[in-house]
């Protein structure tokens, strides 16, 4: 309750705390001045309802038609690539999903919802005719599936956003508002997003993130030094990359200062005295702003000489705190004792606080120390401006702690993996990935092209796989070498992985199932039921029983590092005891539910249980509504 509406003993203001949590929940539908749009609430409704007016918002070409599709469900799965896994046995939620990024985010959305902690994206910059994601799949996965089936086979690849189109930036903007909004729906109350760009888009993304993450979560827009060389051909030569910073709610971060700071190095901090309490660094005493009560007289016990703050500034503390500093041998007065009062910063004190980031990030590697960097590890240059490790690494030291989830959509050749595999194993933080790239078809257009093409790649995420094979293979084989040396033959050796998954159609083939609009919702419900009868159980006979379960758990909100055990006590059916971070259920698969099985449920009815519907007939459902309730999940 505002201290305002306390003090004039008013009750608190609910028609303004539910516009808040509105707001907070879906801030696309408030204007970029923070007033509730009506008309972006009735289209919720019924898009039918809103007549377009002229009013001071962002509008362009198709934006409409792309807040649909990105909230539009999606009938795909994910399959997971054993082949291509690099030990899965220690991946702990670590994937790479080649896959198109829009059905991918939606199909992550059930179960990875508000559990996301940290986005980098480096989206294209909608320059030099680079290729975009024209969102061709309104239809469903199977324009997608056939689209993969091109550039598997024929090398066909999915649009190219020429400046020549009248259309150029409402395109670029169309591709990234859907996603953008997937985005924010995957992070999590304390999420942290951020997102490369150049000069060309970076002022209509700003704008774009404003309206999704709501301009009030706008922490700032850092400056990243990411080329040192020079082009003399031009009038000016452009060095640096943006990086945009937004909160899922900066208010969070404003009362937990500490949790979004880097590691502190220790540079500059020293024990000229020998304080005990160890090195440290002095600060100023004067902080800006006249204060009454930090208005007074310091008087240097060398010189003699009296200081007072300087006009408009005042002492950083009150007189009677200062005095205890004083006495606490916490005031120095510069390396002579002869300048003005400093206060003593302890390096455990701020290695406590963590190091505030500034906006101007030229410290880090730049593009070509990148590229260097992955031919040291291809043995060849498979691909173009990838982005250092280090600067995602200083990401990810600002915002994901223990635990948490990394998620990169434009994955390009792997770096926000290797970047997370490598912090985890410095500091020894455990730390999860989730990478997306589209199988975008590799071309000989470019040289890089020819050279992949040369070294076996055939598409984008063929690299962004095998980089971070070859990132653990190095770190296995390092490992493998301390553990022959005496000294660190007690250490427990850095072990990682990966699962790889693909976007593919659904293992049920009821989502070909399309109602008939002339009949009513009981009928098609019955039709359906005729379909899945007819259709199902000889198709799931034949899937590989795992993606089953994958797609059966992941669309019920189960993340995909699951652990899955046979439970005990069941004599008719094969019923699993599934467990992932957050919660665990039984599931059973066979197509008849036994009646032995009802009874030996009695134990674990306070589990989830998940079943075909089609292995239940009428009784059986009856029966296991009145064990179970709402914890039967019958499909």
């Amino acid at each position: 309750m505002p201290e305002l509406d306390k003090k004039l003993m008013q009750t608190p203001d609910l028609n303004k705390e539910r516009m808040e949590k509105l707001k907070s929940l879906f801030p696309d539908l408030f204007t970029v001045e923070g007033m509730l749009n009506p008309d972006e609430l009735k289209k919720i409704v019924d898009p039918a309802l809103v007549k377009e007016t002229e009013r001071f918002e962002f509008k362009w070409f198709g934006k409409s038609e792309a807040k649909r599709t990105a909230f539009t469900p999606s009938k795909a799965t994910l399959v997971y690539d054993e082949e291509r896994s690099i030990n899965p046995e220690y991946a702990d939620g670590n994937m790479i999903i080649e896959g198109e990024n829009l059905e991918t985010l939606k199909c992550l959305l059930s179960s990875y919802r508000e559990q996301v902690k940290c986005i980098f994206i480096d989206p294209p910059y909608n320059k030099d005719k680079e290729f975009i994601y024209s969102d061709i799949f309104r239809d469903g996965i199977s324009d997608y599936l056939s689209k993969i089936e091109s550039i598997n086979t024929d090398g066909d690849i999915l649009d190219t956003n020429l400046e020549t189109s009248g259309r150029y930036h409402s395109n670029w903007l169309n591709m990234m508002y859907s996603r953008l909004l997937l985005a924010r729906q995957l992070l999590n109350d304390t999420g942290v997003l951020f997102i490369t760009i150049d000069d060309n888009e970076c002022y209509n993304l700003k704008k774009l993130c404003d309206e999704i993450f709501d301009a009030n979560n706008f922490l700032g827009s850092v400056i990243w030094n990411s080329t040192k060389s020079v082009t003399n051909t031009a009038l000016i030569s452009v060095s640096h990359t943006f990086l945009l910073i937004y909160m899922k709610d900066k208010d969070y971060y404003v009362k937990n200062r500490t949790d979004f700071r880097l590691p502190e190095d220790g540079n500059g901090f020293s024990n000229p005295d020998n304080d005990p309490r160890g090195p440290w660094k002095a600060d100023p005493f004067q902080v800006g702003g006249w204060r009454p009560n930090q208005q007074y007289e310091i008087k240097n016990p060398i010189t003699g000489v009296v200081y007072k703050p300087n006009p408009g500034a005042s002492w950083k503390n009150e007189y009677e705190v200062f005095k205890s500093l004083l006495d606490d041998n916490r005031i120095v007065f510069g390396v002579s004792g002869e300048a003005r009062p400093q206060r003593k910063r302890f390096l455990t004190e701020a290695e406590e606080r963590g190091k505030v980031t500034k906006t101007l990030w030229d410290e880090l590697d730049t593009t070509t120390n990148a590229t260097v960097y992955l031919k040291n590890i291809f043995g060849a240059n498979v691909f173009d401006n990838p982005k250092p490790i280090d600067l995602i690494k200083k990401c990810l030291l600002l915002c994901a702690k223990e635990n948490d989830i990394v998620l990169d959509f434009f994955g390009g050749s792997g770096t926000t993996a290797d970047a997370t595999i490598q912090l985890c194993k410095e500091d020894n933080i455990k730390r999860k990935f989730i990478v997306v790239q589209f199988p975008e078809k590799i071309t000989d257009e470019t040289e890089t092209g020819k050279i992949a093409l040369e070294n076996g790649y055939q598409k984008i995420s063929d690299i962004t796989i095998e980089r971070n094979k070859r990132v653990i293979q190095k770190i296995e084989k390092e490992e493998a070498g301390k553990q022959s040396s005496l000294l660190d033959i007690d250490k427990k050796p850095f072990k990682t992985g990966f699962k790889v998954y693909k976007l593919a159609k659904s293992n049920f083939p009821r989502v070909d199932f399309a109602p008939d609009p002339a009949k009513t919702e009981k009928e098609n419900l019955a039709l359906l039921n005729n379909y899945i009868a007819e259709k199902e159980a000889m198709f799931l006979a034949m899937v590989d029983e795992k993606n089953i379960f994958d797609e059966v758990l992941l669309k019920n909100g189960f993340l995909l590092n699951y652990s899955k055990e046979k439970a005990d006590g069941f004599s008719k059916n094969k019923v699993f005891h599934i467990k992932d971070d957050f919660k665990e259920c039984l599931i059973c698969m066979e197509m008849n539910i036994a009646k032995e099985t009802l009874k030996e449920l009695e134990q674990y009815k306070d589990k989830i249980f998940i079943c075909l519907e089609r292995a239940l007939d009428t009784t059986m459902k009856w029966n296991l509504k009145h064990l179970l309730g709402d914890k039967l999940i019958a499909f």
